[in-house]
């Protein structure tokens, strides 16, 4: 029996997310692991009271990323794999790791987003790290760099 019989995949429809989807998929068919997927908007734009992002009415961002969440499921469904959806609205900081322990996930599957230079300095939260607040293991995908058309070959 796998140590990762229950496998959390975020998904937001992004390059990133795409990698972590598809080798969240290949791995959990691999294990015969319990799927789940999560997608998550991040409402740091509205909690910063964001003019641009407080003129886009909420119901319109939720459909959308539900949208996503529904291709993501779409996508595992064309593999043979079944797995339960999950959406939510807030920091993913704080969302993955509610999650994770609420549905009691051994192992999380993330995409990771290369930067360079100063967008690594400007990017990202300085307070908290994924790591520093899940229980389980987490997968961090490393995809191809930008402008590689190899993942589109790797996931229906």
């Amino acid at each position: 029996m796998s140590a990762f019989t229950r496998i959390l995949l975020c998904y937001d429809g992004s390059r990133e997310g795409q990698r972590a989807l598809a080798d969240g998929a290949r791995l959990a068919q691999q294990l015969g692991a319990q799927v789940h997927v999560l997608s998550v908007i991040n409402d740091a734009a509205w909690m910063q009271g964001a003019d641009v992002m407080s003129a886009v009415p909420v119901d319109t961002v939720s459909d959308s990323a539900k949208e996503i969440l529904e291709e993501g499921l779409q996508k595992l469904a064309m593999r043979g794999i079944d797995a339960i959806g999950h959406f939510s609205i807030g920091d993913p900081l704080d969302k993955i790791p509610s999650f994770a322990h609420d549905l009691r996930i051994d192992l999380i599957v993330v995409g990771h987003r290369r930067t360079r230079g100063l967008a690594r300095w400007w990017g990202g939260k300085a307070d908290g790290l994924l790591l520093d607040k899940v229980a389980c293991s987490v997968l961090v995908t490393m995809g191809p760099e930008a402008g590689s058309d190899t993942l589109a070959a790797e996931m229906p």
